[in-house]
């Protein structure tokens, strides 16, 4: 029988976490759609268990049309309602209302959302996490992306949230060093 392999100490704790862990987490991710989820997704996170979210990422994605930032944005006062009587996710008014006007922030964002947020990966190298102590909850990149978004109209997006989001979409790699992923 094959031993499981050494992940990060956080993914071992449900199948959920595994599963994001082993085929998610930290893998680059572009396009504006796909990041406009995983923007809404930590804003909604805020407060909460990722594993909440991640167990209400098929509802979320129902409730709010794939995600798509146009359809997001053409949410009426009826949507919004709709949304927070809806159970199968998050219903806190503020985070519904961020998740609408965001999209209609991500509209005017002439580059792109996908543009916007890579250009704030970092560059060159960054040192391998030995443990999840080393792990930083923000950085200098995720704090200059945050600001950049509030001051493009964003809510929601503190620096902490921003670097959630970059890990999450592989714009940092902060598998540590045991992990099986660190190797790829």
């Amino acid at each position: 029988m094959d031993a499981e392999p050494t992940r990060c100490a956080w993914a071992d704790s449900t199948p959920d976490y595994r599963a994001y862990h082993d085929e998610e987490w930290g893998t680059p991710l572009h396009g504006d759609d796909a990041l406009f989820e995983r923007l809404c997704l930590e804003a909604f996170q805020s407060g909460l268990s990722w594993l909440t979210i991640l167990r209400k990422r098929p509802a979320f994605r129902a409730a709010f049309a794939g995600f798509s930032i146009d359809a997001v944005a053409g949410f009426t006062a009826e949507d919004e309602a709709r949304l927070l009587a809806d159970a199968g996710i998050v219903r806190n008014r503020a985070k519904v209302a961020a998740a609408i006007g965001n999209a209609r922030a991500a509209q005017r964002v002439p580059e792109g959302l996908s543009a916007l947020l890579w250009s704030f990966a970092p560059t060159g190298h960054r040192p391998r996490p030995a443990t999840l102590a080393d792990v930083p909850a923000t950085s200098p990149e995720s704090t200059a992306m945050a600001r950049e978004l509030k001051r493009r109209g964003f809510v929601f997006v503190g620096p902490t949230t921003a670097y959630a989001l970059m890990q999450a979409t592989g714009m940092v790699d902060d598998h540590v060093a045991s992990c099986f992923r660190a190797a790829e």
